[in-house]
């Protein structure tokens, strides 16, 4: 009895305690809960992330340490259903060159629109008509179809048949004979009149034959130029006394139309060969970067050729247009992106590539009709052209341009900013269903990423910066859709490259 009772205490004692100290932790929980949580929670993350021990070291553990430097939440570490491991080889394969692996950037989009469009010439400045000024057989033909000329360039030779200029010439020839005569004879009486020989009338009377004599010549001077003759083709025939009989025709110069485009040989018998000596008596033509291409050739060796008559055309392809066909609808913007001076893209197709994209070109104009059968408002972009090609054969030159009239394509017009954006090509997502995804490049792997698409054309999409994605993180631009197959694939359960060495 008297051991009995030390121990019904003892029970009691434990009890009485237990339930005080339950009934303080009870009014005290919101004071040492949260703490006691967040200790086991950090022990337990603790022990996670400690490296395997030996005997699991064929494990994977390195690529969880190698993403919790750059931990965004969702992807930490690897998942075989959003993480897919792609070798060199598989990468080429789908386009993903070093290009096409880059990191994000925040930029300005302009919400655009696509309107069709084709490449044209620019009105009276890429083609240009080269004509005979009089009527003459053409004796040479010093370029071919399709040659690429210099300005200043000998294209033709023609030997003068006009029966009113050969006339006009003589007539005028005539005249500075006559008129040297008449000088000559004034310069005789003036010395004898002043000794008294011969009266004064007589000399008089010389002077105004003179006088009538430099009227006519005036008179010729201006027909001949009227016939087409430069004033120092006039000149020359005034100062040599010679006829000129063969007509010499050069490339002109697309910006400056100086007298030695049209040049008429000396030789008053014979036609005379192009040299340089010849050529550096004329006056010089300006120089040009860009050569003309001889588009059409409509002459041969021996032909007749009346005044006015077009010899060849020229076409400079130096810079074109870009004719772009608006919808009604799109004026307003179209206008408005003209006002505010934006730059467009135009998008050229190119049968098995990527698209050619050339950004940054210049509204030239809008017309101020719509075109009654197509119901669109034609608008052009300057296009600067390059040179592709450069090669000579058979002692001629040839050209290819880059952009060609005629060639079809896209421009994007800008409507409206948005600054600060996260943009994306449309290759670099992928969608299932609802959601829309991107691959980040992690390490030697590529984790899919959930995003948010708040905006998307045909080429471009606009991702929200809600914290899916950083700027600065390493995305694929290219085969989004791909990756997404592959990554199906293999939760599907297709046979695993990499069995045996599980993620």
């Amino acid at each position: 009895m008297n051991q009995r009772i030390p121990k019904n205490l003892a029970k009691w004692l434990w009890l009485t305690a237990i339930v005080v100290v339950g009934g303080v932790g009870l009014m005290t929980w919101n004071r040492w809960f949260p703490a006691t949580m967040a200790w086991v929670e950090g022990s337990a993350a603790a022990f996670r992330s400690a490296p395997p021990s030996d005997s699991h070291s064929h494990g994977h553990g390195g690529h969880d340490d190698l993403h919790a430097e750059h931990d965004h939440g969702s992807h930490a570490g690897h998942d075989d259903a959003t993480s897919l491991e792609l070798s060199e080889q598989g990468q080429r394969n789908i386009g993903l060159t070093s290009e096409a692996i880059r990191p994000v950037s925040l930029e300005i989009y302009r919400k655009s629109l696509i309107v069709p469009a084709v490449v044209v010439e620019r009105p009276g400045r890429t083609r240009v008509q080269v004509a005979t000024p009089m009527t003459g057989v053409v004796t040479h033909v010093h370029a071919v179809q399709g040659e690429a000329v210099e300005p200043g360039t000998l294209l033709f030779q023609i030997r003068l048949t006009h029966e009113d200029l050969v006339q006009a010439q003589t007539d005028f020839l005539k005249t500075l004979g006559e008129l040297d005569v008449e000088q000559a004879e004034i310069t005789r009486l003036e010395r004898v009149t002043q000794s008294g020989a011969i009266a004064g009338k007589v000399l008089l009377e010389r002077e105004y034959a003179r006088d009538k004599l430099e009227a006519l010549l005036k008179a010729q001077r201006e027909a001949l130029r009227l016939h087409g003759l430069s004033d120092s083709q006039v000149e020359r025939i005034e100062d040599e006394r010679r006829l000129l009989r063969e007509l010499q025709i050069f490339a002109p110069s697309i910006d400056s139309h100086g007298e030695s485009e049209m040049r008429l040989t000396r030789n008053p018998l014979s036609p005379v060969s192009f040299s340089e000596e010849a050529e550096a008596e004329e006056e010089p033509v300006s120089p040009q970067d860009d050569p003309l291409i001889l588009q059409d050739l409509n002459v041969h060796k021996g032909q007749s050729i009346n005044a006015g008559e077009t010899l060849c055309v020229l076409s400079d392809f130096a810079e074109l247009f870009i004719e772009g066909m608006a919808f009604e609808q799109d004026i307003q913007q179209l206008r408005q992106a003209s006002e505010r001076g934006w730059t467009v893209d135009a998008i050229f197709d190119q049968p098995g590539e990527k698209s050619l994209t050339v950004k940054g070109l210049e509204i030239a104009y809008l017309a101020n009709q719509v075109d009654v059968s197509s119901r669109t408002l034609h608008f052009y972009v300057r296009l600067p052209n390059e040179v592709t090609k450069d090669r000579r054969a058979d002692g001629n030159r040839y050209i290819e341009w880059k952009y060609l009239p005629g060639q079809r394509l896209q421009l994007r017009v800008p409507v409206e900013e948005w600054p600060e954006q996260i943009v994306l090509p449309v290759d670099a997502l992928a969608r299932e269903g609802a959601e829309y995804f991107v691959f980040q490049q992690n390490g030697n792997h590529f984790d899919r990423v959930p995003v948010h698409v708040k905006h998307r054309d045909q080429y471009e999409a606009v991702i929200a910066n809600d914290g899916s994605l950083f700027p600065g993180d390493v995305v694929a631009t290219r085969g989004a859709h791909q990756m997404q197959m592959a990554l199906k694939n293999k939760t599907g359960g297709g046979v695993d490259p990499h069995a045996g060495h599980n993620h």
